[in-house]
């Protein structure tokens, strides 16, 4: 079973069509686009638990140059 959660991600100015692209890239990420709102990029994400899941937030979505915040928000099934 997958853990999946959207990462939303604020960018520096310009900057959130070039994350987006950057963020697909990354293996466990299913969907990431450029939006409008107070986050710049919506990313979905899986992996197959909560820990990992976390690891790949921090050592590979948040060390993409342009990125200034994320705020991660686990998908719960009840």
């Amino acid at each position: 079973m997958s853990v999946h959660a959207y990462v939303l991600v604020q960018t520096e100015v310009g900057k959130a069509a070039e994350v987006a692209t950057a963020i697909a890239g990354v293996s466990g990420v299913t969907l990431a686009e450029d939006v409008t709102g107070p986050y710049d990029v919506i990313a979905r994400v899986e992996g197959p638990s909560v820990d990992e899941l976390g690891a790949l937030v921090v050592s590979q979505i948040q060390k993409v140059p342009g990125i200034t915040r994320t705020l991660t928000c686990p998908i719960v099934r009840i």
